[in-house]
């Protein structure tokens, strides 16, 4: 799947979108890919989980025993990623501000490790994600996101494999463009959302 084939099932659902963001890195962005909106049909995002697991076996191979995914808004697309490999899927989740896993979860020492993740920005998630799974013990052997939109700028502490690469521009708050200035800023995400 190329990142044309990966933008256009974005844009079919609705889900490429234009205006003022907020991102969860805190930066402003006039583009924002709302992954939610396409989660929301099954066979859209099982076609991006099944080219995705191919990606991930062909950049790192088939020796994969668990996909971990942070919570929240990767979860779907790292179950079914771990569906497409065939292994087991978990999560990861904020506990006093730090990624854990929970809920009867766990992973042995050396278990080779596959982290999902939806959409790449400053990689902060997925890299407090992967320094989760290693502080267990464990090998992570790269991430693989639906989109880097760092274009491969950002550094998640693994090797990293995505679907489609994009450079999307994003201003911290106090040096947005003139286009951004007069247009209600939109807080999309869920990052420093109250539980």
């Amino acid at each position: 799947m190329k990142t044309a084939d990966v933008l256009k099932e974005f844009e079919e659902a609705g889900a490429l979108q234009k205006g003022h963001f907020v991102l969860s890195s805190g930066l402003h962005s006039d583009t924002y890919l709302n992954k939610s909106i396409v989660s929301m049909h099954p066979p859209r995002t099982e076609k991006l989980c099944r080219a995705l697991a191919e990606k991930i076996r062909g950049a790192f191979g088939s020796d994969v025993d668990y996909v971990v995914s942070p919570a929240m808004g990767a979860i779907i697309y790292g179950y079914e990623t771990a569906r497409h490999l065939g292994v087991p899927f978990m999560f990861v989740e904020r506990v006093e501000g730090r990624f854990e896993l929970r809920r009867g979860f766990s992973l042995e020492k050396g278990a080779r490790v596959a982290v999902v993740e939806d959409i790449v920005s400053t990689g902060l998630s997925a890299r407090e994600c992967i320094e989760a799974v290693r502080a267990l013990g464990a090998e992570v052997i790269g991430l693989g996101c639906l989109i880097d939109r760092s274009d491969g700028t950002a550094d998640v502490g693994a090797p990293l494999v995505a679907l489609a690469a994009l450079n999307v521009e994003a201003w911290p708050a106090d040096a947005l463009p003139d286009h951004l200035k007069a247009i209600p800023a939109v807080k999309p995400g869920s990052r420093g959302v109250s539980q």
